[in-house]
């Protein structure tokens, strides 16, 4: 019997798909491409090449660290809990 670890959940898996759906999603409105994510990304210090950012955005699987960089470099306010 296979082990149920995090990734395999799919759960897991449904909010990676949306966190994926929602930094696409913020690009599209915005009309910026994973180049523009680049350089914003590196004006922060976070070094990310516009490949590296396709591949790691489309599997979705990111951190929570990757998404609030993304977000700060698309000016997005994020609700402060």
């Amino acid at each position: 019997m296979p082990k149920n670890t995090f990734k395999s959940n799919p759960l897991t898996a449904k909010y990676e798909e949306r966190a994926k759906n929602l930094l696409k999603g913020e690009l599209k409105r915005q009309g910026l491409t994973y180049a523009d994510l680049a350089e914003r990304l590196a004006a922060l210090g976070v070094q990310e090449t516009e490949r590296n950012l396709a591949n790691k955005i489309s599997r979705g699987g990111f951190t929570a660290a990757f998404l609030l960089q993304c977000f700060d470099s698309l000016k997005l306010d994020v609700i402060r809990l």
